[in-house]
């Protein structure tokens, strides 16, 4: 039987690890040299087309940039940022990241968000869409893996899950692309609109 002892750390004991580790003023300094002209300076972009970052998981980030330094992911502008980075600075970014706080966004349309609300944790059985909260967690707050999702801009949610629907984004998310292609426009909308309000 496995003890407390032989637990494998939570995500919570693995940022505190990593953020002993890592220099964070040299995160700030890149964050402030680059980073914040579309992301904020807290990691809260207020171009809809451009992720919020802040709250995101530290790996999740460190991954994501190592996929645009090799090219698995594509973005110009990305893989220009990414391309002098060293491992340790992508480690140092996303932990400079994850402890920043990412507040909810108003919702304009709550009847569509309660549509959104329903797709996220139910699914639609009829179309054969399961549900978000089965990989993405039920209030959204990704994992080492998978990203954050609570507190995105509704824009780039909807750009996203039209990207996996149309098939641009092929970074090995066989998932993403069965679920998006199944998904209608009135569901991605309003999935988008429920994920921006989420806390």
């Amino acid at each position: 039987m496995t003890g407390w002892a032989d637990a494998p750390p939570s995500d919570a004991e693995r940022l505190v690890r990593a953020a002993q580790k890592v220099d964070l003023d040299r995160a700030h300094e890149i964050n402030m040299d680059s980073c914040f002209r579309c992301h904020g300076a807290e990691g809260l972009s207020t171009d809809p087309d451009t992720p919020r970052l802040a709250g995101q998981h530290f790996d999740y980030i460190a991954r994501q940039l190592a996929d645009f330094q090799s090219g698995r992911r594509e973005s110009d502008v990305m893989q220009r940022m990414a391309a002098d980075l060293t491992e340790e600075e992508m480690l140092a970014l996303g932990v400079y990241f994850n402890v920043k706080p990412s507040p909810p966004q108003r919702v304009r349309d709550s009847e569509l968000a309660a549509v959104g609300r329903f797709l996220y944790h139910r699914g639609n059985e009829f179309s054969g869409v399961p549900n978000c909260a089965g990989c993405h967690g039920g209030r959204g707050m990704g994992t080492s893996d998978l990203p954050r999702l609570a507190g995105q801009s509704m824009r780039y949610t909807e750009t996203q899950l039209q990207l996996f629907s149309e098939r641009p984004r092929t970074e090995g998310n066989e998932v993403m692309h069965e679920v998006a292609s199944k998904l209608t426009e009135l569901e991605i909308r309003a999935l988008a609109a429920y994920i921006s309000s989420m806390e």
